[in-house]
């Protein structure tokens, strides 16, 4: 916990919030191995690599769709701008309708990267992130959308604690602390999500076992 919330007084700083990232990534893999523990803290230099590789996903999952959005929507309005009159103002009202898809598309940002840091975190690989053949079985399920809501729930209910804490000096020391519990709460439920997906995938495969 010292550590975790050290890291998050620091967050500011690119070393700290890589190792803090590369922490969270390992928390989500030993939860989908079965560890009823979170990890320990050692191997910095590997955390800070799994960081890198936990930004790098986000980055990826995320920039993809708000390029797009923002070119659609930005190519939108300028087009209905120099049309004028005729026809400008339609054009443009379907510029702003893109935007509006920034909303949908963050939560399917929030529900995807879960899995696809899961699947990185147990194999290994960068490019696990994005297998989406395996991704797919797993994020359309009603089972793991609904292990999803749990986490906001917890958000929340860190975020009003982290409010209450911080009307005074020192419960405002101890934000950082009740942060760090939140977020690897937050990412064993979606260890945990991912787990009992991929699990129940794997045994509709493989079909039930028996004992002889």
């Amino acid at each position: 916990m010292l550590i975790g919330g050290v890291l998050l007084v620091f967050f500011f700083l690119l070393i700290p919030l890589l190792a803090f990232n590369g922490y969270l990534l390992r928390v989500i893999g030993t939860t989908v191995q079965g560890e009823s523990e979170p990890p320990a803290w050692d191997d910095w230099g590997g955390l800070i690599v799994d960081g890198i590789k936990f930004s790098i996903v986000g980055l990826v999952y995320s920039i993809v769709p708000m390029v797009v959005i923002f070119g659609i929507g930005g190519t939108l309005i300028g087009l209905g701008g120099a049309a004028g009159e005729s026809g400008g103002g339609i054009i443009a009202g379907f510029g702003l309708m893109a935007f509006l898809l920034l909303i949908p598309v963050l939560f399917l940002i929030y529900y995807i990267v879960p899995a696809a840091l899961a699947n990185m975190a147990v194999e290994g690989s960068l490019g696990a992130a994005f297998d989406f053949s395996l991704l797919k079985n797993v994020v359309l399920t009603s089972d793991y959308f609904i292990a999803v809501l749990m986490p906001i729930v917890v958000g929340i209910i860190t975020n009003i604690i982290s409010n209450v804490l911080a009307v005074t000096v020192i419960g405002l020391v101890l934000v950082p602390f009740v942060s760090y519990y939140g977020q690897v709460a937050v990412f064993r439920m979606f260890g945990t999500a991912f787990a009992n997906q991929t699990n129940k995938n794997a045994q509709q495969v493989t079909g039930p076992t028996t004992s002889v």
